[in-house]
């Protein structure tokens, strides 16, 4: 594997943020379809099946390679940006919804990261964008976010989107984090992941997390993220009028709170 392009970077923003990367001439970032924000002049884009690493292999090799984008819900197709001007031209993705972007150095975490289906960005050209199943039986039928998710293999730069705030942890050999699925943004290959279920009856009825959570074991980094968007769509959908959600706060003592949401643990 040859030596991906080192693109340049800066974050922007606080809660909804976007980054722009600098290219030299030819250099290239790869992202997926509809993130980006602006380019400047001299830039050009191009559709390209899966992630651009199967382009030299063949029609065959291109499609496998699109095709198991399918299995985490993505298109068949991504977006690469290449600077063919003379000189330094930048392009910007922006963040999907509320959270932090984190830049990824795939060299630094041992060439490979696991991250959720929906947190990926951008990357720089060369990165390979594929697929992690979770053998486990336990990840496989109860993982929900978290059964199939994406992997990011090279030396470059990878950069993720985490809802709500980042958090970065390190976790030492035989150490245990209880996480609730949609909370994953991304680990080190030498986590052991899987998902177990939460016992207690009382527990899965009432405690409003689900009757399923992840388990990560060290050794290694993983970093996690405080609002999901299937938790934030979750909470719109059940709020919105139409859906019988009412307005929340008119006029009423408890400010429209359902009893059922009282017992569910939204309040």
């Amino acid at each position: 594997m040859g030596r991906m392009d080192e693109v340049d970077y800066k974050i922007y923003g606080d809660d909804m943020q976007f980054v722009e990367v600098e290219l030299d001439p030819e250099e290239a970032v790869v992202a997926e379809a509809g993130g980006m924000m602006f380019m400047d002049d001299g830039i050009e884009m191009e559709t390209i099946f899966g992630d651009g690493s199967q382009q030299s292999s063949g029609f065959l090799g291109k499609l496998m390679g699109a095709g198991k984008r399918l299995l985490t819900g993505e298109s068949l197709f991504m977006t690469i940006f290449v600077n063919k001007a003379s000189g330094k031209k930048k392009v910007a993705f922006g963040a999907p919804y509320p959270g932090k972007i984190v830049a990824i150095d795939l060299s630094e975490v041992g060439g490979t990261f696991i991250a959720q289906k929906d947190s990926f960005l951008a990357a720089a050209k060369g990165v390979q964008v594929g697929i992690a199943f979770q053998r486990k039986i336990g990840a496989g039928l109860f993982g929900g976010e978290g059964f199939i998710m994406q992997k990011l293999e090279g030396d470059g730069l990878a950069f993720v989107h985490a809802g709500g705030t980042l958090y970065e942890r390190t976790l030492t050999a035989g150490e245990m984090l209880r996480v609730d699925t949609g909370c994953i943004v991304g680990f080190q290959p030498s986590v052991d992941y899987d998902v177990q279920f939460v016992k207690g009856v009382k527990t899965a009825l009432f405690g409003g997390e689900g009757l399923f959570f992840a388990t990560l074991r060290g050794p290694g980094k993983v970093w996690l993220q405080s609002l999901p968007f299937s938790r934030l769509a979750g909470r719109i959908f059940a709020a919105a009028p139409q859906m019988g959600g009412g307005g929340r706060g008119e006029g009423s003592i408890l400010g429209g709170v359902a009893l059922g949401s009282l017992l569910g643990g939204d309040e």
